[in-house]
């Protein structure tokens, strides 16, 4: 049995009720909760004064410097002990040697121990000895056997120094065993201090094993720089200390959350202030190249800590004044802004709502109150219309076209009014205010840490190639008396497993053919590496992957030589440090070589200042300055960069390379562009919440408004086939479904006169 009109009103009415909880009321709700929110991020974030005297970026630049040192000491250390192991099992597969002629040996190959000795474990006798007094003293060849007995071990001279000791056993058929020991101390391979820094290597007591960058107090010139260095002296013992509590950590409970980089503990810290000087240091763990890797140097629970006195800067970046304006300033326009939606189409859509419902309980006395403008006034009007038609009232024919005119500015164009007001105070906080690289102040300090950690990577860089030749050179030394193909492979194969830097090693004839060969198939150009002197070469100055190759002559061998072509993945790896930018290796001709990030091999550098850059501080190689930093203020923003040539010793010398680093200023944490980029954040939430709030009310109720002035126009020119049906059971829904009553009214009512039955038709507008 189908429902009378009475009780599909009665529905009607409920569901209308049941609307309100919906509608136009979120959104404009949400836009004033979401304005007011901003306005308070804005006030606090951007009236904050800056309370750190010493930038950010300059904290996080030590804990770089430290990390830097931390990994070059793993990296020799480590190193160390396998160039000893391994020469050492390179003397153990050759006929027997004395200790002497193995030690003379070892030190014309290797410049790195400062000093070695030989001893016979069954009696402890020492058979020889070159370099600095060892402590054999302290070894206790009985307890060699044990599980690792031939662990390094730290030592402490009677001078307070700390040596480090490496073990390797020479063992030959016949004769009694031999201790190869060799004695190091624990300072840092070529790191760059500059002036007014400090670096120590820190054991996990917290007690100062090694350090440099502190001049003895009886060298000082003046009372006052014995008072300086004092005062130094105290706070890196202090920082070492603390430094020593923290590397207890676990690595990944010691950073942020996603921070990466370095996979030990590091970190930075502050010190106490003098003369307007502040101590800071970076400290960080020996940790393993690889996450979860333990090596011979991470076992010695060792701390490097990097200290510098910056100076301190009392201005601040910013005052509470700008934050409050800006607050202030957006709290008037977002009140507009909810006003003019209050106003003009939240509260006519609601009085629409009550009038419609008024209609369709049969009250039909009083006039529709109409709203005076866009579709709300069509509507209203309509419903006037429709009104005067149930009551039987003559309908004025020129009534219809006043809405009309009225409705031209809508409310499409109400809430892009809204968008330009909040527009007006979010796009100058997105794009003009607050611009840092007019002025901001890029602390020295950065320059000089940009200059001295592309430095040490140079030097990393050179060291890595000079450690490479030496090894061809111990191989080349020991394959000198063999003379099949399959010994030579051995000794190279083991070479290579033992050493990842090479991407193939093989023994090259006088003539230039090739004998035996480990790896990769050889690149090496026909002749080029036999016409040549130079110990590293680049074989190619083309294509897609450069081929360096180092190249040591086999004694005895009427020129036969061994070659190793280096891995280009094996040196860039060495420059992937955080905090340096892009680092590019740049040979003679300023071609890219390598770098950190992704290159094209034999590409000029992407600037051409930086090519002149480049070249100037090639010039000064011999001068006070080995390495040159800058900082550039242009179109392109505030860039920092770096350059530092091969200047030390060795056979990668003559490879006349360089490494430039260059990083945008903006990426640093310094106040000026905190500042900036908390600025561009409150435009973009202004404009995120502008859009999603405007456009959410536009699909919810600006779409669905427009489409009910349409059909309700249609109702009152005669349109009584149509159904009505709602999008939302929302305000506008309810309006909809009171017109889809007063259809049917009219529909009763017309039969009711005795017109002719009309068909309906169920189809969706």
């Amino acid at each position: 049995m189908a429902a009378s009109p009475a009780t599909r009103r009665h529905k009607v009415r409920r569901r209308a009720d049941m609307s309100l909880l919906g509608g136009i009321r979120p959104p404009i709700a949400a836009l004033s909760a979401l304005l007011l929110t901003l306005a308070g991020i804005t006030a606090l974030g951007l009236g904050k004064a800056d309370q750190d005297l010493v930038p950010k970026a300059v904290l996080t630049s030590q804990k770089h410097f430290a990390e830097d040192g931390a990994v070059a000491l793993r990296a020799s250390i480590d190193e160390s002990v396998t160039d000893l192991n391994r020469t050492a099992g390179l003397f153990n597969a050759s006929d027997p040697v004395s200790p002497d002629a193995a030690l003379d040996k070892i030190g014309s190959v290797y410049q790195k121990w400062t000093g070695t000795a030989v001893l016979e474990i069954k009696s402890g006798k020492l058979l020889a000895a070159r370099g600095e007094n060892v402590p054999v003293t302290a070894v206790d060849t009985t307890k060699l056997r044990e599980e690792n007995g031939l662990s390094p071990r730290m030592v402490r001279l009677q001078n307070g120094e700390t040596r480090l000791l490496s073990f390797a056993l020479l063992s030959w058929e016949g004769r009694p065993q031999q201790l190869l020991i060799a004695s190091n101390s624990l300072r840092f391979p070529g790191i760059a201090l500059g002036q007014f820094r400090a670096i120590a290597v820190v054991d996990s007591e917290g007690r100062i094993l090694s350090s440099d960058g502190i001049e003895e107090p009886e060298q000082a010139q003046s009372e006052f720089q014995r008072g300086v260095v004092k005062r130094s002296e105290k706070e890196l013992k202090a920082f070492a200390k603390t430094a020593a509590i923290k590397a207890t950590q676990h690595p990944l409970k010691s950073k942020e959350p996603g921070s990466g980089g370095f996979l030990g503990v590091s970190g930075s810290l502050y010190g106490t202030e003098s003369q307007g000087d502040r101590a800071v240091a970076g400290y960080a763990t020996l940790a393993g190249p690889e996450a979860g890797e333990s090596t011979v140097a991470t076992s010695l629970g060792l701390t490097v800590v990097a200290m510098v006195e910056v100076a301190e800067d009392p201005t601040r970046s910013a005052g509470p004044l700008f934050g409050l304006l800006a607050a202030g300033s957006l709290l008037v326009i977002g009140a507009l802004a909810v006003a003019l939606l209050l106003g003009t189409v939240q509260r006519p859509l609601i009085r629409l709502f009550l009038e419609s419902r008024r209609l369709t309980r049969g009250d039909l006395t009083r006039p529709v109150n109409t709203p005076s403008h866009g579709e709300a006034a069509r509507i209203g009007h309509a419903l006037e219309r429709v009104r005067r038609q149930l009551i039987g009232a003559p309908v004025d024919s020129t009534a219809a076209e006043g809405p009309g005119r009225r409705g031209r500015f809508g409310s499409r164009g109400l809430i892009a009014v809204c968008g330009v007001l909040l527009l007006a105070w979010s796009a100058p906080m997105l794009l003009l205010l607050n611009r840092a690289d007019s002025t901001v102040v890029v602390p020295e300090q950065m320059v000089n840490d940009q200059r001295e950690r592309t430095e040490t990577l140079t030097d990393r860089v050179r060291r890595a190639l000079n450690e490479g030749h030496a090894d061809l050179v111990s191989v080349a030394s020991l394959i000198g008396d063999r003379t099949s193909p399959d010994d030579m492979n051995k000794v190279l194969e083991r070479t290579r497993t033992e050493h990842l830097r090479y991407e193939s090693l093989y023994v090259l004839s006088a003539d230039g053919k090739v004998i035996t060969s480990a790896g990769g198939e050889p690149q090496q150009e026909s002749g080029k590496l036999s016409t040549t002197e130079q110990q590293l070469i680049l074989l190619n100055e083309s294509g897609k992957e450069p081929v360096i190759a180092g190249q040591a002559e086999i004694p005895g061998r009427d020129g036969a030589r061994v070659v190793g072509e280096f891995r280009i993945d094996f040196i860039n790896s060495l420059l992937k440090r955080p905090g340096l930018g892009q680092v590019r290796v740049v040979d003679a001709k300023w071609q890219i070589i390598g770098g950190n990030t992704g290159y094209r091999a034999f590409e000029k550098l992407p600037d051409e200042r930086l090519e002149s850059f480049v070249a100037g501080t090639n010039q000064k190689v011999g001068m006070s300055a080995r390495a040159s930093g800058v900082l550039y203020r242009d179109g392109d923003g505030v860039q920092l960069a770096a350059a530092a040539p091969f200047v030390g010793g060795g056979a990668a010398k003559s490879l006349g390379w360089t490494v430039v680093s260059w990083q945008p200023a903006s990426g640093l944490a310094i106040p000026e562009y905190s500042l900036q980029n908390r600025t561009v954040l409150a435009g973009l939430l202004g404009i995120t919440a502008a859009a999603a709030c405007l456009g959410w009310l536009h699909i919810v109720v600006v779409r669905p408004l427009r489409e009910l002035a349409r059909q309700s126009e249609a109702l009152a020119d005669g349109d009584r086939r149509t159904v009505l049906y709602p999008r939302h059971h929302d305000e506008v829904g309810a309006v909809v479904r009171s017109l889809e009553l007063l259809r049917q009214q009219l529909q009763e009512q017309r039969k009711r006169d005795g017109a002719p039955a009309t068909t309906i038709s169920a189809g969706r507008n």
